[in-house]
């Protein structure tokens, strides 16, 4: 796809986190250390579901694929924004900006995916317990994976083309710290009224899974009526760790695409959450209230 053409503009400057040189470098251990965190937690679970005997239900092979998108996720925007905090001229080519405008849908929407993915699983683990073994086998749940990452590619390639073949001929300045479809729209040299709906219609996925994760819990709460306490309080303790992932990815996500974007400074605050934030503390949700996976990486270490 020759990108490059349809443009006159060459490369984009981010404006990035303003602030003077003491605050970018404050910024930048800041943002390096939380980097950081992303990078050894995610990979911490994925070592330790891969190797370990005991996590090999469905609800961690799901697991395991979202510590890896998150590592994903989190790779597109932190270095390049890490980066930024100690150079004057924070510039990125056209096409490095449309390959990170991809990117972070990409792997934005198969998290999207594989969190309602894992609400399937919860419900029919605690709604049809009795099925469970034969719903969800692990050739099933394969599918499933397979189907989130597709799924966010066809999303993600949509918002990629759509955005890529606009003409930008003047302003390269974009308000964030990564290159994303709101502030280039604003950069385009042409009329994106009919480009922002289609963006927007393409964005109401997350919306529609949204209303799905929402559903199958309130249908997953209405079915513990008739458990005992104990029954009760484990099924709500393996759902509530879920339950709050989704709302610290799902709340800032629907906040900035299901809307039009009048505030990209305030946007770049909130893209904070759900590009680093969530992917850092995804890790500790998952595993400070499970105590199978903190035996298995008590025994992957002791083994180590």
């Amino acid at each position: 796809m020759n990108m490059e053409n349809s443009s006159s503009v060459k490369e984009f400057i981010l404006l990035g986190f303003s602030g003077n040189q003491g605050q970018q470098k404050i910024c930048f251990v800041t943002f390096l250390f939380f980097y950081m965190i992303i990078l050894a937690g995610n990979l911490l679970i994925v070592i330790t579901v891969i190797s370990s005997q005991c996590l090999n239900s469905p609800m961690y092979f799901f697991l395991c694929y979202l510590s890896f998108v998150d590592i994903c996720y989190s790779s597109v925007t932190a270095p390049k924004m890490i980066a930024d905090f100690l150079v004057e001229n924070k510039t990125i080519s056209f096409v490095g900006c449309i390959a990170q405008l991809f990117g972070v849908h990409f792997f934005g929407c198969t998290e999207i995916f594989i969190l309602t993915v894992m609400a399937y699983d919860r419900y029919v683990a605690i709604c049809r317990p009795l099925h469970y073994t034969t719903l969800m086998t692990r050739s099933v749940c394969g599918r499933m994976v397979i189907s989130s990452w597709v799924g966010g590619f066809v999303h993600s390639i949509a918002q990629t083309v759509l955005t890529a073949q606009l003409p930008f001929c003047g302003p390269n300045k974009i308000d964030h710290y990564f290159c994303d479809v709101h502030p280039l729209l604003q950069l385009a040299c042409s009329d994106t009224y009919a480009v922002g709906i289609i963006v927007l219609a393409n964005s109401g996925i997350t919306l529609s899974c949204f209303f799905i994760l929402v559903l199958s819990y309130v249908v997953i709460l209405g079915s513990l009526k008739s458990q005992t306490s104990k029954g009760w309080r484990k099924a709500v303790s393996t759902c509530g760790s879920h339950i709050t992932a989704v709302i610290l990815f799902f709340g800032p996500c629907m906040f900035i695409y299901i809307r039009p974007s009048s505030n990209l400074s305030e946007d770049k605050s909130v893209a904070v959450f759900y590009t680093i934030i969530t992917p850092m503390l995804n890790p500790l949700i998952y595993t400070l209230r499970n105590e199978e996976v903190k035996n298995a990486m008590r025994k992957l270490w002791s083994r180590k």
